[in-house]
């Protein structure tokens, strides 16, 4: 299983026989280098959408057309999308499970809000969700945008995901301290890796607080383009 950053909420993950695409914003993205941008979607098979904000999912239908590929989410942005934007999608909803060559992946709840861009101002995309993604012996929490919720005890406690992807930049999501507080108190995660920070200057810069707060996990800073193994 190999996971690879593209800056700010931006994940390539090779799971069992799926090549996901995790809030795909490259197009605009200052932490990503556009010359990487064909070897960031080579094989994808999956694009999976947290959120309609465009610091997520920016370069979402471009790539569905591009590549062919199904866009995966929340049903009320999918089904949107797919009736006029005429692209495939695969929408459903929190609770629900859906297969994705041969990654389990379950929408759970997140707190935040979410949003497209319309000609009057900001339009309605659904519920903002993260994910609890099940394959290769692994269970991994993709929050999302979020704060700390109340739901994280029975998340953790029902999928018992051992790597969290957190958000931890701050000022739209959890900070450091807050996600170093989360993973505490309602996960047991042998690995953390955050993200939504250093992209611009209102976010966090460094995972060091949240390195210092978890001491006997492995915290990984991802760096772009960098692949990690899981």
């Amino acid at each position: 299983m190999k996971l690879t950053w593209l800056g700010h909420s931006g994940f390539r993950l090779e799971i069992e026989g799926a090549v996901i695409l995790i809030d795909p914003w490259m197009t605009g993205n200052p932490v990503f280098p556009e010359t990487a941008r064909a070897e960031a979607i080579a094989g994808a098979t999956h694009i999976l959408l947290t959120h309609g904000h465009g610091d997520h999912s920016g370069d979402t239908l471009a790539l569905a057309r591009e590549l062919k590929i199904p866009v995966v989410g929340i049903y009320d942005l999918i089904s949107h999308w797919e009736a006029s934007e005429k692209i495939e999608g695969i929408g459903f909803n929190k609770g629900g499970t859906v297969d994705l060559g041969g990654a389990k992946v379950t929408m759970v709840n997140a707190s935040h809000s979410s949003s497209i861009s319309g000609p009057d101002g900001p339009v309605y995309a659904g519920h903002e969700s993260g994910y609890m993604i099940a394959g290769e012996g692994h269970v991994i929490y993709v929050s999302g945008d979020t704060d700390i919720m109340a739901d994280m005890d029975w998340m953790g406690d029902l999928h018992r995901p051992d790597i969290g992807i957190l958000c931890a930049g701050g000022h739209f999501t959890m900070d450091m301290a807050r996600a170093a507080y989360a993973a505490k108190r309602y996960f047991a995660f042998t690995t953390v890796i955050p993200c939504h920070y250093r992209t611009f200057p209102a976010l966090e810069q460094s995972a060091q607080v949240l390195i210092d707060a978890l001491p006997g996990v492995r915290v990984i800073e991802p760096q772009v383009m960098e692949a990690i193994a899981l």
